[in-house]
């Protein structure tokens, strides 16, 4: 075959997206693969000051290089359009040295390139440099599925041409997808209307830029989504990626872990402990962050609960007055969790989660129940595939004024623990989506058939 197969990979600069692409890495490198993995400069001293044991945990074949993403080091990395234009201008550029850089005497040459879904303008790269493309989509299939068919969206009345809502009622793209709310597609979850519109517009472009991909991966699997994949067949399932199982290697945090709560929930008992993460970009108020905080005091039954340093708009201490005092004894409040090892714990009962996808695929790997409280993008469809479609969680509702109420939060925790029936569900999606990602598994057979195209050069059959 000649040379080591030799892939370039660039997730987009967010958490969320950064975890599954370096899981993906890892998966290649089993399949015979050096890996040059591409971060923001920010992203990557980020990684590498979350690492426990520093960089020498990192695979030597999974070099980790950095780029200057255009913006200046006090501007907000949040401002998903302002990033992106950045990117837009700096990314190929490195891009294309890199690649110069690897046909250097003494080099490895980069053979093929693993694009996130994101950040298709990249693939332009790859055409240029005749290297072989794939593009990987980190949210459910059904996401990619329903940009991939705005057109008939648009010409079937439930979205207007620039992606806002015609009709008030639910849609389904195709029978057996998950109904969806016109106003909770994901280009109309984020930012003030013009911001919408212009990501609409982003999404629609990026679906054209997409379809140069050879190969359009997805973390999910068939058992998942099914009808997805039978209405969007070139959409290959390639999951769960088994995120935080490998000992030793960075997940791909941007957060220093606090892992003595492993050794808390060690003196837990089992299905005991209520899990609380909302990811990295969900924010609250001080208002709702207290009811929160006061629905699990109110729960009377032991908490593992993840407390960014900014989830709290403008707030340094927005705890409800002796609060800590009072949970002390059965609460364990964190800064960041080695969630993938948190969700994994016997003593853990269920996960109150923001229903990002990655978040989503780690509690269904653990076969626990959910309770649902998605904050924006694509959140409101994962929250549907959990309670709706595969019936293994219970959502969260907020009351006039926009509040999910401390009583609330009591009773959905005492239901969803109480429900044996969600609980089994649960557990069946377990198994099913292990089997998926183990050897001879569905989504396994799909990743090593990327893998083995992915090693020939320029047979792009």
């Amino acid at each position: 075959m000649g040379q080591q197969p030799h892939a370039l990979v660039v997730p987009f600069p967010a958490q969320g997206h950064v975890i599954p692409l370096l899981e993906l890495s890892y998966c290649l490198v089993d399949h015979g693969f050096k890996i040059t993995f591409v971060n923001t400069e920010i992203n990557h001293a980020l990684i590498a000051a979350a690492l426990p044991e520093g960089p020498s945990m990192m695979d030597p074949m999974v070099r980790l290089v950095s780029f200057d993403d255009g913006l200046a080091p006090g501007e907000d990395r949040r401002d998903l359009l302002k990033l992106r234009d950045c990117l837009m201008k700096t990314m190929p550029m490195c891009l294309e040295e890199l690649i110069l850089k690897s046909h250097e005497p003494g080099e490895d040459k980069i053979t093929c390139m693993v694009v996130d879904g994101m950040a298709p303008w990249v693939l332009e790269v790859a055409r240029e440099k005749g290297l072989r493309s794939a593009a990987f989509w980190s949210m459910a299939a059904a996401v990619a599925a329903t940009i991939m068919k705005i057109p008939k969206l648009i010409e079937d009345g439930v979205i207007d041409a620039d992606g806002f809502p015609m009709k008030q009622e639910m849609f389904q793209l195709a029978p057996g997808l998950p109904l969806m709310n016109p106003a909770h597609l994901t280009w109309n979850c984020y930012g003030d209307r013009e911001t919408q519109k212009e990501i609409f517009h982003h999404l629609l472009d990026d679906d054209q830029r997409n379809r140069v991909a050879e190969f359009f991966l997805c973390n999910s699997s068939y058992d998942m989504e099914q009808p997805v994949f039978a209405y969007a067949p070139k959409i290959l399932p390639v999951g769960p990626l088994l995120t935080g199982q490998r000992l030793g290697k960075p997940v791909g945090h941007l957060w220093p872990e606090d892992r003595t709560c492993e050794a808390w929930l060690d003196q837990q008992r089992p299905n005991s402990v209520v899990y609380v993460a909302f990811g990295s970009l969900t924010t609250f108020d001080r208002g709702q962050f207290q009811e929160l905080a006061l629905g699990l005091e109110l729960c009377d039954r032991p908490f593992l609960w993840v407390v960014r340093p900014d989830l709290v708009e403008a707030a340094i201490d927005a705890y409800p007055h002796g609060f800590r005092e009072r949970v002390a004894l059965r609460g364990r409040i964190v800064g960041w969790a080695p969630q993938q090892r948190v969700l994994a714990h016997p003593s853990v009962a269920c996960f109150m989660s923001h229903c990002g996808w990655n978040s989503t695929l780690e509690g269904v790997r653990n076969g626990l129940p959910f309770l649902c409280w998605p904050y924006f993008v694509d959140q409101f469809l994962n929250q549907s595939y959990i309670c709706d479609v595969w019936r293994i969680g219970s959502k969260m509702m907020p009351d006039e004024n926009v509040i999910v109420s401390k009583e609330q939060i009591k009773s959905k925790v005492d239901e969803l623990l109480l429900d044996e029936d969600t609980r089994e569900r649960a557990r069946l999606l377990k198994e099913l989506a292990q089997k998926s990602a183990r050897n001879g598994g569905s989504s396994f057979e799909n990743l090593k058939r990327f893998a083995d195209a992915m090693k020939h050069e320029g047979d792009k059959d």
